[in-house]
């Protein structure tokens, strides 16, 4: 018996990004700034002839590189969360592109929000009975409320 896609949408879903990634575009241009803006006391110490101040600026352009790269890898991590009446879906997806599926049942599931002194938002975590798992842990704190609000409506609905 052949299997049968589900044609059921889920009852909350989200993709959660790290804030102020930058895309392609945004990285080229970057690059293209960079290498502008590092010709020019590069072409003036060549006709100088300062020979020390031509490695400042190789290793301005290493330690330059070296951000933009890291930037470019925390920009993949994200999490994509989906809720259905009878399941919650949690999949991870790592820097290097490692992809974590978790699923809970809605009904053992306990969202819980950690906080400060003045309620802002520190954490969210999802408790299945020891299991516990942390969510959103790369967005800012206005974010995670935004997200727990909604979530913790979905997840009523969803135990309903």
């Amino acid at each position: 018996m052949p299997m049968q896609a589900t044609t059921t949408s889920p009852l909350f879903a989200a993709e959660l990004t790290p804030h102020r990634t930058l895309g392609r575009g945004g990285m080229q241009l970057v690059v293209a700034l960079v290498i502008l803006l590092i010709l020019s006391p590069l072409l003036l110490a060549l006709s100088a002839g300062v020979g020390p101040l031509l490695g400042f600026i190789v290793l301005d352009m290493i330690a330059i590189g070296a951000t933009l790269l890291l930037s470019s890898r925390q920009g993949k991590k994200r999490e994509i969360v989906r809720l259905w009446s009878d399941q919650l879906e949690v999949v991870s997806v790592d820097a290097k592109g490692d992809r974590v599926l978790r699923r809970f049942n809605p009904n053992a599931v306990r969202l819980v929000l950690d906080r400060d002194v003045n309620e802002k938002t520190l954490a969210l975590r999802l408790r299945a009975n020891r299991d516990e798992m942390e969510i959103g842990a790369f967005l800012n704190s206005d974010d995670k409320a935004s997200f727990a609000k909604a979530f913790g409506t979905a997840l009523r609905k969803a135990r309903a």
